[in-house]
């Protein structure tokens, strides 16, 4: 079977591409090796939540997804306030301040997937999904992929684009390199109800520990990403519901009040992966393919919208070349994402440094920062350009 692009992972950034491909008049197919999960049946809610910045928002909107999304269970961020690890340090961000209805929205990872595939389904028309499939063989050839199917279907593109996440299968047989480290710690997820109203401002708390974070979901309900060291997020998992909600609440300074565990806690481990390169002959990386960034500036899933954004806008836009496999069109993309990848990876990484640092010189420094920032208007909306894109 001949594609024009075959898009290899089918998570919110890979169909993002497809459906930004839809009116291209390419041969689009997505390879996806597991359906999501389908919604329960009942009210419960989502451990894993995105921080959908403005601008990712307005992408889903016009793909037809974001307005398919319960309104309901979608939580606008309109402050953000961000302390420090010591009582006075702390930076605050408005979107009244940055001339933005909100900073963010709060949104479920499996009702967004369910949104996108919901939205596939609309485009089967001009678009293949094969769902389950597993990719067992890849070579690149001058003039075309030959991907092979555990089915033994054989798929032949002029395109592969991996989106296939942060251990990327796709990224490994191209033997593309990275570098990466571990940063010892693990993202502890749950959320909770909250005894006073978070009233839409999102809170977050630099440890010592590690990074600490409420967001706010509907009505008196936060979702938790605690990251911290591997010894610390096992103790919290063990621990007795009661027990773990008094540690939150005494974490977080009792901002919230009392707290009562909604769903439980869920673990991931933390690394960074900096991707050398996001094309070549034939392939093109995005989202956690082509990086892996600390989870504290919530931007990652934000990070690999732009990709899809950029990757699309660079097909649609090819003009004469009718080849979009060619090196030359994909380091167009390449160019177009490498310094926005390049600031989130170097900010992220060395505000993790920053905090994960006992030396008291270093606290006094890093919370002074925290300071001096927040008096300074101009800096604290140049920072925040990155996060609403």
């Amino acid at each position: 079977m001949k594609f024009d692009i075959v898009i290899i992972g089918g998570g919110l950034v890979g169909t993002g591409l497809a459906l930004a491909l839809k009116d291209s008049g390419l041969r689009i197919a997505l390879v996806e090796s597991r359906p999501p999960a389908a919604l329960p049946a009942d009210t419960s809610w989502d451990s894993r939540i995105y921080a959908i910045s403005p601008g990712s928002a307005a992408f889903l909107q016009t793909l037809g997804v974001w307005q398919t999304l319960d309104a309901a269970r979608i939580t606008p961020v309109y402050e953000m306030v961000v302390f420090g690890d010591d009582s006075a340090a702390r930076l605050d961000f408005s979107a009244y301040d940055t001339g933005l209805t909100e900073l963010a929205f709060i949104a479920e990872n499996r009702q967004l997937q369910t949104a996108v595939w919901k939205a596939l389904k609309r485009r089967k028309k001009d678009m293949t999904v094969f769902c389950p499939a597993q990719c067992t063989s890849i070579v690149w050839n001058e003039s075309q992929v030959d991907l092979q199917l555990a089915d033994g279907s054989v798929l032949q593109a002029a395109l592969i684009v991996a989106a296939d996440g942060l251990n990327s299968w796709v990224r490994q047989q191209a033997g593309i390199e990275v570098s990466q480290h571990s940063y010892q710690q693990i993202g502890v997820v749950a959320n909770f109800s909250t005894e006073q109203s978070h009233r839409n401002i999102a809170h977050q708390w630099f440890r010592r520990d590690g990074v600490l974070a409420l967001l706010p979901l509907p009505d008196k309900l936060v979702s938790m990403v605690w990251s911290t060291n591997e010894e610390q997020a096992r103790a919290l998992l063990d621990l007795p519901v009661a027990e773990l909600c008094r540690q939150v609440a005494e974490a977080s300074c009792h901002a919230l009040g009392k707290l009562q565990l909604v769903t439980p806690p869920a673990a991931f481990p933390l690394k960074f992966v900096h991707v050398k390169k996001l094309v070549q002959p034939r392939l093109a990386l995005i989202g956690d393919a082509a990086h892996g960034i600390h989870p504290l500036a919530g931007q990652g899933v934000n990070l690999g919208l732009r990709d899809a954004r950029a990757l699309a806008e660079t097909l649609i836009t090819r003009a004469s070349q009718p080849d979009c496999g060619d090196y030359s069109l994909l380091r167009r993309y390449e160019r177009a994402r490498k310094e926005d990848i390049l600031a989130m990876e170097l900010a992220t990484d060395s505000l993790q440094k920053l905090f994960n640092n006992a030396n008291p010189t270093l606290a006094r420094l890093r919370n002074l920062g925290f300071g001096i920032t927040n008096r300074l208007p101009l800096i604290k909306n140049r920072l925040m350009q990155h996060a609403l894109s």
